[in-house]
């Protein structure tokens, strides 16, 4: 029979590291989300997986003096693997600014406390449509498996492997970036086309103030061909989030 301390101290353990990775997920921890509302999503997810991971943690629980050394190596592990999922997540961040930069809009900026500052206006925009497709699709469920999957793979009140998180996150790093870039490859393309038409154009007519004249064709061809690719843009960005979750925290 387990009695309410350890019980207790269990519960603090779990919430410490499915809390903190709660707190930088995307969506359920961004800053715009009341705090306590973000606390509250935390306990709530918390209490929903007691029955699953309680018999991981009661052992360690039950060690009264090992348990603050245990809170702080939840508490990290959680951050890290918090930290590694939204560096993923700002695939989409990424692609709508290179979209932005692309259309000629990377000067039109809005404020964006999920990022830390100002950011281009279809940035913000690809980042939100991602979250709600990410929702939709059902891969804040594979979030929440990766959560339960943690502690198959780092212990209960073990330091995490500094070594290995580092590699994992370089490795992340560059998957999303290599991500951002094959999310906004037609609009690479379609930069790359278009400045190229408009020096043989100069060339031809330097008489013309031709990029005057192109920058509102700029702006409208680009944002018509961003509005085809938008939709397989964001199913293609959840799909990815989806695999490298699955292949990941397998």
């Amino acid at each position: 029979m387990v009695g309410l301390p350890e019980a207790a101290s269990a519960f603090l353990l779990l919430y410490a590291r499915i809390g903190a990775v709660m707190m930088l997920l995307p969506l359920f921890g961004e800053e715009a989300v009341p705090t306590r509302i973000r606390l509250l999503l935390g306990l709530g997810t918390t209490a929903g997986l007691w029955g699953l991971l309680s018999g991981r943690i009661l052992p360690v629980a039950a060690n009264a003096a090992a348990l603050p050394g245990a809170l702080i190596a939840e508490l990290m592990v959680g951050l890290a693997i918090g930290v590694i999922v939204k560096i993923m997540f700002q695939a989409a961040a990424m692609a709508g600014s290179i979209i932005s930069f692309q259309i000629g809009l990377s000067s039109a900026l809005i404020n964006d406390t999920a990022q830390g500052g100002q950011v281009p206006l279809l940035s913000k925009f690809v980042s939100m449509t991602a979250t709600l497709i990410c929702l939709i699709a059902g891969v804040h469920h594979l979030w929440i498996a990766a959560m339960v999957q943690s502690y198959a793979l780092f212990p209960v009140g073990a330091l995490p492997p500094a070594a290995d998180f580092a590699q994992l996150a370089i490795g992340v790093t560059s998957r999303s970036m290599a991500l951002a870039l094959s999310l906004a490859a037609p609009m690479l393309v379609y930069g790359i086309v278009l400045n190229i038409a408009l020096g043989m154009s100069v060339r031809l007519a330097p008489a013309i103030q031709i990029f005057f004249i192109a920058q509102p064709l700029t702006i409208m061809l680009g944002l018509t061909i961003f509005a085809i690719i938008l939709g397989p843009l964001l199913i293609g960005f959840s799909d990815a989030m989806a695999l490298w979750l699955q292949t990941t925290w397998a």
